[in-house]
């Protein structure tokens, strides 16, 4: 029974769509017309039919290109007869207001007991007898759906799973360094990002007000969430618990919307928040290397038609030149990063002009630049999948998924039905710390270098000899300043030091968390054992 179950389940999550990965010509004014062979037509494919085509109707090209800013203004149905981006497809797909995944089809589970109260972890044998807790607690919580078709979602998330015990952990790593640098002449001020039920708050605070009363009195907790149904449960939950609202606030808005400014030292959270930050697409010509943007246009009957053009996205172009200036390596195939065996490839019978998708996180620069502009005194504790399982094709892909009847079912392809399916990715943790110090070196006010888009267009293969090369060594960690005696930067640490450092989920648990609290019969602990593919950085 469950293997039909289960088959039928792939079945229903396929949605149909054409497959065509297709070029834009020179018919509007966004578009440039692509190199061309000596030879024959051009076609842009990574198509795993033999028969394609390789041309944009002139109808699509001529539907408007909207934003997801657009459609959550405008729409409260998912559109059609448009094209956007595939950032705004993603990011309409799981926060539009009106259909978005987040406003309608997420749960987060909550483990049993009251707040400060989760699962008795001393009286479980072992693993085995814990999982099958935690499958219980699904079903009391409702995990199956009505319907045969993708429905509400239930999901878990290490402050959930192992409440209070991993919420008392960061916050233990947040006052040990706020008791040593700014009690008692400065708040404790933090920010979380994204607070899903609002558990990771609520054991924070209630942990500050049992062994730290002083710290709670200064401390001022915002929650910044995007969600209008989690924002109320949070407020719900810490009224109850006695937090007022002179203590902890919450702005319902998106953090890329922020616009006050706090001056003050203060905590930035971000606990399994930016794997649900909407990427681009882009692909690289595989004989001059240039990259080109990944559109989606949708028409009337709601099928999706992607397509390629020409980096002219300021926000792409910028993270392109960034990536270039920190030298780190686009994600290609090694027989594309060889020019011989490249012009080799692309001369094949029926292959791609294109290398194959890279999801390149475009958002999460987005959300650098506010930290560089709103909170420049911050620190940041960020924590969240490093890698993933059943992803999509293309390189630092997605996980594309939904629930059949209680059952997690993968995708695979990104071009789904908004709303329905949770699409989340890993992050590359170090590649992450560069940039961030990167962008908190900029002065405040500076979003893009005029030449990001010239850069964007260049082969990250070609060598340079361009200030850009030089900007690239200039910032890198090998040539940043020896720390000098006495003097310290914004964030406290000494000038030329590091700002952050990652940690894996183990190593960050074993320095703050109470162990024996989450330890088995047997001697396992799931709080340090399971997430694996979780890091941390802070």
């Amino acid at each position: 029974m469950l293997p039909t179950t289960l088959k039928q389940a792939r079945r229903c999550c396929q949605r149909r769509q054409l497959l065509k990965a297709l070029f834009t010509t020179s018919l509007t004014p966004w578009s440039d017309q692509p190199p061309r062979r000596k030879i024959g037509k051009e076609k842009f494919n990574f198509n795993p039919e033999v028969a394609f085509s390789a041309d944009v109707s002139r109808e699509h090209l001529s539907y408007p290109l909207v934003t997801a800013n657009d459609l959550a203004k405008s729409f409260k149905a998912p559109p059609m007869r448009v094209r956007m981006l595939i950032r705004d497809f993603l990011e309409d797909a799981l926060y539009n207001p009106h259909y978005g995944y987040f406003s309608k089809q997420a749960t987060i589970l909550t483990a049993p007991g009251e707040e400060d109260e989760g699962f008795d972890f001393n009286s479980f044998k072992d693993s085995a007898q814990f999982e099958a807790a935690v499958a219980k607690r699904y079903i009391e919580c409702g995990s199956m759906s009505e319907t045969d078709g993708p429905g509400r979602q239930i999901w878990h998330t290490p402050t959930e799973l192992f409440k209070p015990w991993y919420g008392q952990a960061i916050v233990q790593c947040l006052v040990s360094e706020y008791l040593l640098k700014y009690f008692p002449y400065e708040d404790f001020k933090i920010y979380e990002l994204g607070a899903g039920n609002g558990t990771l708050a609520l054991n924070i605070l209630n942990y500050l007000r049992a062994h730290y009363p002083e710290v709670y009195d200064r401390t001022v907790y915002t929650i910044i969430e995007i969600s209008v149904p989690l924002s109320r449960t949070q407020r719900t939950r810490l009224r109850r618990a006695g937090h007022g609202q002179r203590t902890v606030t919450i702005e319902n808005r998106s953090v890329f919307a922020w616009t006050k400014t706090e001056h003050a030292p203060c905590y930035v959270l971000a606990t399994e928040v930016i794997d649900n930050f909407a990427h681009d697409l882009v692909r690289y010509d595989v004989r001059t290397g240039e990259p080109f943007q990944g559109i989606v246009a949708i028409d009337e009957d709601g099928e999706f038609v992607p397509y390629y053009s020409r980096i002219t996205d300021p926000l792409i172009a910028s993270f392109l030149s960034l990536r270039r200036r920190l030298k780190h390596r686009p994600a290609l195939p090694w027989y594309l990063r060889i020019s011989p065996l490249r012009k080799v490839y692309s001369n094949l019978p029926f292959a791609p002009n294109l290398s194959p998708p890279e999801y390149i996180p475009t958002r999460l620069l987005s959300l650098l630049r506010v930290l560089r502009a709103h909170f420049p005194r911050h620190r940041l504790l960020l924590t969240d999948f490093s890698s993933l399982p059943d992803a999509v094709p293309g390189a630092n892909a997605p996980v594309v998924q939904t629930s059949i009847r209680g059952t997690m079912v993968p995708c695979k392809t990104i071009f789904v039905r908004q709303g329905y399916f949770d699409i989340l990715f890993p992050t590359a943790f170090e590649q992450l710390r560069d940039m961030y110090e990167y962008v908190l070196e900029q002065p405040v006010g500076i979003c893009a270098d005029p030449d990001d888009l010239t850069h964007a267009r260049v082969s990250p293969l070609a060598s340079s000899t361009s200030p850009l090369s030089l900007g690239s060594h200039f910032f890198s960690p090998s040539s940043r300043r020896s720390p000098l005696d006495g003097v310290t930067s914004a964030s406290g640490l000494p000038v030329g030091e590091r700002k952050s450092s990652v940690f894996s989920h183990a190593e960050f648990l074993e320095t703050y968390g109470d162990l024996e609290k989450t330890r088995f019969r047997n001697g396992e602990n799931p709080m340090v054992g399971f997430y694996e593919n979780v890091k941390v950085l802070f």
